[in-house]
């Protein structure tokens, strides 16, 4: 499905203005929500909710990780509007708190590694950092083809993080998007929404391949038009910078080092191709040895 089938269905090119009114009592909002998830019906377990928003009055943690556990398991649809607007005012307050980093100001591989040979290094950066402090015109979700995030509460994944970061406008959307597309999301393709709470303005949703074992051509095919796919989306919705995740990495079941050079190749690939069409590319890893992984990858004697 293109991008016009579903620009207008999900307002994309509306800004996300999220509530201004400050939050005077977080504890107060956080029982309001709680009982407002518990009413609805949608994650009700008789009894257990009940005792559990109990305990969680009198302790702020125990209650924000209810809330989260609770948004994270409910399916979308059924909002009503006190409750979307109570979710808005606490992300809101949340994000305020939550340090940014401007992708803009990220050094480009040209200044961290003046030694490479590779033919995007000037307009391209990695970063190692957590992809919901990103401040970018777009990020990238590595998601699975149902679209909607992962229900696992506290599984470490950027599916989940993204998610819990931007709120559960961003699964309304994916759910609205999956509704006219009326399949599962192919491996290679994706879909753009906005960021919500995020610091990034859109978030990229792309499957990557599944991958078990040593992966062959077929797989680095797959996994190179995530990247195409996401970079041509970014492009045609006016994006300048583009954050990647490592996609299909994890859980996934793609070799880092594989994934790494599959990447950087698609990249640079796509942006010689395309001069002008971005200004910068983030490669984003979490872990150290993430990191490690890419500096390697992009140091390599290779001919690109």
């Amino acid at each position: 499905m293109k991008l016009a089938d579903y620009r207008a269905a999900i307002d994309l090119d509306e800004p996300f203005r999220p509530a201004a009114a400050p939050v005077a009592d977080r504890g107060m909002l956080l029982h309001a929500l709680l009982a407002d998830l518990v009413a609805d019906g949608t994650v009700a377990r008789p009894g257990l909710w009940d005792v559990d928003i109990e305990r969680a009055a009198g302790d702020p943690l125990l209650a924000r990780r209810l809330l989260g556990t609770l948004l994270t398991v409910r399916p979308p649809g059924n909002w009503v509007p006190e409750a979307v607007a109570r979710v808005d005012a606490m992300l809101s307050a949340e994000a305020a708190d939550r340090a940014c980093v401007a992708a803009k100001d990220l050094p480009r591989l040209t200044e961290t590694h003046p030694r490479t040979r590779y033919p995007a290094a000037d307009r391209t950066a990695l970063w190692q950092g957590d992809l919901t402090t990103l401040a970018a015109d777009a990020v990238v979700n590595a998601a699975n083809a149902a679209l909607l995030g992962c229900f696992r509460p506290g599984h470490a994944c950027v599916d989940n993080a993204l998610h819990t970061a931007a709120g559960p406008r961003l699964r309304e959307d994916c759910s609205r998007i999956m509704e006219l597309q009326g399949h599962p999301e192919p491996t290679g393709a994706a879909k753009i929404t906005r960021g919500y709470h995020l610091p990034a303005r859109h978030v990229l949703h792309t499957v990557g391949p599944i991958v078990d074992g040593p992966p062959g051509p077929d797989d680095a095919v797959a996994l190179a038009a995530s990247y195409h796919s996401c970079l041509d989306l970014a492009a045609e919705a006016g994006a300048r910078t583009v954050a990647f995740c490592s996609i299909s990495t994890g859980v996934f079941g793609y070799p880092r080092l594989p994934a790494a050079r599959v990447a950087l190749e698609a990249v640079a690939s796509w942006l010689d191709a395309r001069p002008g069409a971005l200004d910068l590319v983030v490669l984003d890893v979490y872990g150290t040895e993430d990191h490690a992984v890419y500096t390697s990858a992009i140091n390599e004697p290779h001919d690109w």
